[in-house]
């Protein structure tokens, strides 16, 4: 009696645990975005220009703020009334705390709007502060359009966005991963379960997560917030579909529902572990960003894998221990009956990959290389801030109609800092190509704050292009020690800082993921044809892409961030599918050799770890619910490229490769 009740000892005790874990934590996952911010300029190192500017405004002006822009226009010609309203407008404006307001001003090129420069203290939550502003101009006179844009509105925006996050994303990537387990297992209780374990280890990561932002010991904006909460929802559910695809090969050999979940956990407990591992060292690998918001992510999405692997070692095993065959319901999987993986579609794929492996893998090659080859094409280097948009909002439609009459830069001029004695020399030196205007504003200390009025919108290309220009021309000019910032500045240096950390992080992941791999492989030869081959899928998936972006969804370019956060998930949650395949071909070889191991581990993983690959790729394209270009463009490359790598990779490439090279492949070990 006693024996048999410390058999439910532990199984009760962790599901008593998670049930707290859950609620405690789970209302964090609605209170994350209390601590991310979204503001570029918090996430540029000390070291950048832009940055250095900042830290010497505080000379000028104790308070650091961002400008916003009052935009209102009449097509047939701004009134007295116009001017009026807002003029009334500006000084109730003036009256919210942090604001300060310049006075209205109309366009000289043809008297069709006016604008309205504001100035936002950043050290509270200027998103709020705008939506403030907004308050107060909602009743403008008939036929006069009033939008605020600038950079504290495009942040205004970007919250609103990112609002969702904690509410249809969640929603969205819970039902689609419902969907999918009940066409896989049809069983009702079998999805609860496994959804249960995915939301008590989504709760357990908003909480760390929570902690470790409120006290600014990791950064959190909303891109990694999607992010985190998608990962977690689908590394969940593939690990859980490996143990729950293990235990229902064990009822079928054990009449015991204990001992059939000791035994599956046992033989799954490494693959999920070093898939897990491999994963999180990935994304750790992100620390050697110089981007703090690149940064961030990289304990983000490591606390979320964490968190899925505990979840799913503890947790799952407790409730399928507690709820048997009952699980599986109304297909039970009854014991002593035959295990329909030996005969079903996989074992046809394997023969097919028997009888012709040099051909497949070839094949396989030429396709991937063909895909491979659009890659040139994709447009990363960086896209201007109004475009991060994939809906209308006010502060890209504000924008537009700004720059019909006003210089483009208006409002966020790039900012020179300079030697006072050379103050004069500079402001001229940096009336270069796209300026429209430059003026000396301010003294302090022996340094000069130089105003540079761009012609184009501050986030657009050209502006970008145009600081580069004022650079060039102020930096040479000796004893004047000038430096460059603004918004313009600030947009340009993160997307070279992004340039920067994709080129170092790139070749750090694949050095880490090959050093796992040859631990846990204890071979060399596969390992290098793993990383090999999920690379060529990832150059493929990106080459896919960049026609899809171009030509069939017309998206202006891409951040430089998305090739590198594509090839951190892609390669790291590639391999996990390698793992999977890979660790039980080596058990099987153990028993039967390596040609007989490559098909039997086909045959016996097919079916789950496609399952695995299209709940990640549909739990990843639920982040295009969120209408930012970034998140969507990420839900693309991940989902294409996971599917890429279940059906294609895994499924023909690999098996044929270890077919065709032989025992070879466990080489220097003397396996197989």
């Amino acid at each position: 009696m006693r024996k048999s009740a410390s058999r439910w000892l532990l199984p009760a005790l962790l599901l008593i645990v998670w049930l707290a874990v859950g609620g405690f934590g789970g209302p964090y996952t609605g209170k994350l975005s209390e601590v991310s911010t979204n503001d570029n300029s918090a996430f540029l190192p000390a070291s950048a220009e832009s940055t250095r500017v900042q830290d010497e405004q505080r000379a000028f002006s104790a308070a650091k703020v961002l400008p916003a822009i009052v935009v209102a226009e009449r097509t047939s010609g701004i009134t007295a009334r116009d001017t009026a309203f807002l003029t009334e407008a500006a000084a109730r404006v003036s009256a919210i705390p942090g604001v300060t307001a310049a006075r209205p001003e109309l366009s000289p090129k043809d008297g069709q709007a006016l604008q309205l420069v504001l100035q936002i203290k950043t050290g509270g939550k200027p998103g709020d502060v705008v939506e403030q502003v907004r308050q107060e101009l909602k009743q403008p006179p008939d036929g006069l359009t009033v939008l605020v844009t600038g950079p504290a509105a495009q942040i205004a925006d970007l919250v609103t966005a990112f609002g969702g996050i904690d509410g249809i994303l969640l929603l969205v990537a819970g039902l689609v991963v419902a969907v999918i387990l009940v066409l896989v297992y049809r069983s009702v209780l079998l999805p609860l379960i496994v959804l249960l374990s995915a939301v008590f280890a989504l709760g357990l990561a908003a909480l760390s997560v929570y902690v470790l932002a409120d006290h600014d010991i990791l950064t959190l904006n909303g891109q990694s917030q999607g992010i985190l909460f998608i990962l977690v929802f689908g590394a969940a559910t593939d690990y859980a579909l490996l143990l729950v695809s293990r235990f229902r090969e064990q009822l079928r050999d054990t009449e015991d529902r204990v001992e059939a979940v000791r035994t599956a956990l046992k033989a799954v407990f490494a693959p999920i572990v070093a898939s897990g591992g491999t994963v999180i060292l990935g994304v750790l690998c992100l620390l050697f960003s110089d981007l703090q918001s690149n940064r961030g992510l990289g304990p983000v999405a490591a606390i979320g894998i964490f968190a899925a692997l505990l979840a799913s070692l503890t947790f799952l095993p407790a409730a399928l221990a507690v709820a048997g065959r009952a699980a599986f319901w109304p297909l039970r999987p009854k014991f002593g009956s035959a295990h329909p993986e030996n005969n079903g579609i996989w074992a046809r794929i394997a023969r097919r990959v028997a009888a012709k492996p040099r051909a497949i893998w070839i094949g396989t090659t030429v396709l991937l290389l063909a895909a491979a080859a659009f890659l040139p094409q994709l447009k990363a280097g960086g896209v201007a801030q109004s475009d991060l948009f994939l809906t209308t909002v006010d502060s890209k439609t504000g924008q537009d109609i700004l720059v019909k009459h006003f210089p483009g830069g208006t409002g966020s001029p790039a900012i020179i800092i300079t030697n006072t004695d050379h103050a004069g020399e500079i402001a001229q030196k940096a009336k270069v190509d796209g300026v429209a205007q430059t003026a000396v504003t301010a003294t302090a200390n022996g340094r000069t704050q130089v105003l540079a009025v761009l012609t184009d919108p501050a986030d657009s290309e050209n502006a970008l292009a145009t600081v580069g220009r004022i650079r060039d021309a102020v930096h040479p000019v000796a004893g004047a020690d000038a430096i460059v910032g603004g918004q313009s500045a600030i947009q340009l240096d993160t997307q070279r800082t992004s340039e920067r950390d994709r080129a170092v992080i790139i070749p750090i992941v694949l050095v880490v993921i090959f050093l796992v791999l040859a631990l846990l492989l204890r071979a060399l030869v596969a390992p290098l044809l793993l990383i090999a081959t999920v690379v060529l899928s990832f150059a493929a998936t990106l080459g896919v892409s960049a026609l899809v972006f171009n030509h069939l969804l017309g998206f202006p370019g891409a951040d430089p961030a998305v090739p590198l956060f594509g090839f951190v998930f892609l390669v790291a949650l590639g391999v996990d599918y390698n793992i999977f395949l890979m660790t039980r071909v080596r058990e099987e070889t153990v028993r039967s050799g390596t040609r007989e191991g490559v098909l039997r581990g086909l045959t016996l993983t097919g079916g789950v770890i496609t399952s695995a690959g299209v709940v990640l790729a549909a739990t990843f394209a639920a982040l295009a619910v969120i209408p930012i270009l970034f998140l969507a463009q990420i839900a693309f490359i991940v989902a294409f490229g996971v599917l890429l790598d279940t059906l294609i990779v895994r499924s023909l490439l690999v098996p044929a490769l270890s077919l065709d090279i032989g025992r070879r492949v466990w080489w220097p070990s003397r396996l197989g």
